[in-house]
């Protein structure tokens, strides 16, 4: 791969699997580390890749496992960061009647990490369910189901922020549906 093939590489996806990073880090610093690391490796053993079209799902592959390396890592090793400031000191919430970017995002970042992974990649990145499994290495139909499961977390914390938002989401009518079942 030439020089001017790799910059229009970095150029081409290094929004999207930033995106990516951050999505999974929660962390700017960290998200830059792992899409800088992603094209290191792509640089040092992209020439062992034989379909040149497969590119985008092995930078996006090996990105998540890059972070799930490190996810072990600090499992074992944990940072203690000594200015902690927490987030929702710094953010104001917005006075709007519908959930912003940012909301819908901090609520995505509260989804547990195998299903905030799917939805990121799918509605994110718009990837196909196989594009999904080949980068997670699971079946299609589990990502299917960490799909449905992430969406349900994903409602969830978005209607628990409808209290911190002063009500201005109208709630499902779950009485409702409470009231047909029994």
């Amino acid at each position: 791969m030439t020089e001017a093939d790799f910059e229009q590489l970095v150029d081409r996806q290094y929004r999207p699997l930033y995106r990516f990073a951050l999505s999974l880090s929660k962390s700017e610093a960290d998200a830059a580390d792992l899409t800088q690391q992603t094209f290191f490796l792509w640089a040092s053993k992209g020439d062992q890749l034989r379909d040149r079209s497969k590119a985008k799902s092995w930078l996006f592959t090996t990105l998540y496992r890059e972070f799930l390396g490190r996810l072990r890592h600090e499992g074992r090793f944990p940072k203690i960061e000594l200015d902690d400031v927490r987030e929702e000191e710094v953010s104001i919430s917005p006075n709007v009647n519908a959930f912003d970017s940012t909301t819908v995002l901090q609520a995505l970042h509260a989804v547990e990490e195998p299903f905030r992974v799917p939805l990121t990649l799918f509605y994110l990145e718009q990837f196909s369910y196989q594009e999904i499994a080949d980068v997670m290495g699971v079946p299609i139909g589990t990502v299917m189901s960490r799909l449905s499961r992430g969406k349900a977390q994903l409602r969830e914390r978005l209607f628990s922020k409808e209290e911190v938002l002063g009500n201005k989401v109208i709630a499902l009518q779950s009485d409702r549906r409470e009231e047909s079942h029994g």
